[in-house]
């Protein structure tokens, strides 16, 4: 019977990876699922052909900077998977704040209002952007000087300091810190997922693309068992979220110990 199984409310749900994460945890049975959104169409930069729709009484219609409509949006819910943002990287402060930085506190209060206890939020690659732009040997895989690197080096961990590159990633960092805040405060359970380039087309090609590139298939795995981690204990975590390749920069290592995320496709460089 459905009304046995945990409630998980999906922001942005007819986002790209929203979708994606929908479409999976759909076909598992295990998950009661909700949705939430500015608008029940699709993402620009979702498969409109792929798209999977929810039922109309498991969807709401809520802007992440409207407090009350989240709040609204997620009562009942066990369980958040925080997707919806701004997502573009060229955007300025004003155009990320509402969603991005009002809208993730948005989630976390109406968490706290509404007693859920576990949260997965949707971080990015991004807080660590800076290592790519500016630190070698990263750079020299952006650079794609792939030849010049050194025989052994170390990948980018959660632990590292995060560097942030413009609005959007500083975004995301500062949403990582609220989730920890809200973790200590309120006893919510949280795992934050730095999310490589997940993309419609469900590729990549050279180098770098390949370096971050998260698959379809990959990026649902994540959440899936994000969200059955947090059910498992108390937690507060960082793991990076993106399938293998040659020249992956960041570490998958602390994700598969905290979540058993083991990367299933691997970028063809």
């Amino acid at each position: 019977m459905s009304e046995s199984r945990p409630k998980v409310h999906i922001t942005g749900v007819y986002g790209l990876i929203g979708n994606i994460v929908y479409t999976h945890l759909s076909q598992t049975g295990q998950w009661d699922l909700f949705g939430s959104g500015r608008r029940s169409m699709s993402s620009d930069r979702a498969d409109q052909e792929q798209r999977s729709p929810l039922p109309d009484d498991h969807f709401r219609i809520a802007d992440l900077s409207d407090s009350q409509a989240m709040s609204q949006a997620l009562a009942g819910a066990d369980a958040v998977l925080h997707i919806a943002a701004v997502p573009d990287p060229t955007n300025t402060f004003d155009e990320v704040v509402e969603s991005n930085i009002r809208g993730t506190y948005n989630v976390l209060e109406a968490c706290r209002q509404h007693g859920i206890k576990r949260l997965v939020y949707a971080s990015s690659i991004m807080a660590t952007w800076g290592y790519s732009e500016y630190v070698e040997p990263y750079k020299l895989i952006r650079e794609d000087r792939v030849d010049e690197l050194p025989d052994t080096w170390e990948k980018v961990r959660h632990t590292d300091p995060v560097r942030p590159t413009e609005p959007y990633s500083m975004s995301k960092v500062w949403a990582e810190g609220a989730c920890r805040t809200y973790a200590d405060a309120h006893d919510l359970s949280v795992i934050c997922l730095r999310i490589g380039w997940v993309n419609k087309e469900n590729a990549a090609s050279g180098n770098f693309s390949n370096s971050v590139w998260c698959s379809h298939r990959d990026i649902a795995s994540s959440f899936e068992l994000a969200l059955k981690k947090t059910a498992d204990a108390r937690v507060y975590d960082i793991c990076f979220a993106l399938s293998d390749s040659e020249y992956r920069w960041v570490d998958l290592d602390h994700a598969r110990a905290v979540t058993g995320f083991v990367p299933q496709d691997r970028g063809q460089d």
